[in-house]
């Protein structure tokens, strides 16, 4: 496993790096074949905020906690990371589990009822798409009252989509193609 670390507003000690990497190891027993874990180290004031992303086969797993010190911060965002990891490698085996039952024609001897925690899409909605720059999605996001808004940006006629952050501020998605 790669551990890239990188720090905003602080300088990575190599010890620092040394706890991040061996705290993170922790997830191989879950996730065997992670390749690159990216970890943002950063200082806002007096809060220490560690940020960590880890690509796992098509999917994102993305954790941040803060708190007033920075290996705790690890430490918080390490056991969010777990608890994702476990949920990940549950839905796999269950996905393994049914597709092999329904190879074999078995039927599954205990009748397992759906969890609560299941992805379930309850409404779908279509929406016409106009250009307009990202200032004016936030405006139309807010008289909207939604946290997100999707667009196409009259600059660069693509897809992007404006959202609310925790502070307050808005962010600005755009794809990578």
């Amino acid at each position: 496993m790669n551990v890239q670390v990188r720090g905003k507003n602080i300088e990575v000690t190599p010890a620092l790096k040394e706890y991040a990497e061996k705290r993170l190891a922790k997830l191989e027993k879950y996730l065997p074949k992670i390749d690159v874990v990216h970890v943002t180290l950063l200082v806002e004031g007096d809060l220490h905020k560690t940020e960590v992303t880890i690509p796992v086969a098509g999917y994102l797993l993305r954790g941040e906690e803060e708190s007033p010190d920075m290996y705790s911060s690890i430490d918080l965002v390490v056991d969010k990371l777990e608890r994702q990891a476990k949920k990940y490698k549950e839905k796999l085996y269950a996905r393994f589990k049914n597709n092999k039952n329904i190879a074999t024609g078995e039927k599954s001897a205990e009748t397992t009822p759906e969890p609560d925690n299941e992805i379930k899409i309850v409404k779908s909605k279509r929406f016409a798409i106009k250009p307009m720059s990202p200032e004016e999605a936030a405006m139309q996001m807010e008289l909207l009252g939604h946290s997100f808004f999707v667009f196409t940006n009259a600059d660069t006629d693509e897809i992007n989509v404006v959202y609310k952050r925790r502070d307050g501020k808005y962010g600005l998605i755009e794809p990578e193609v």
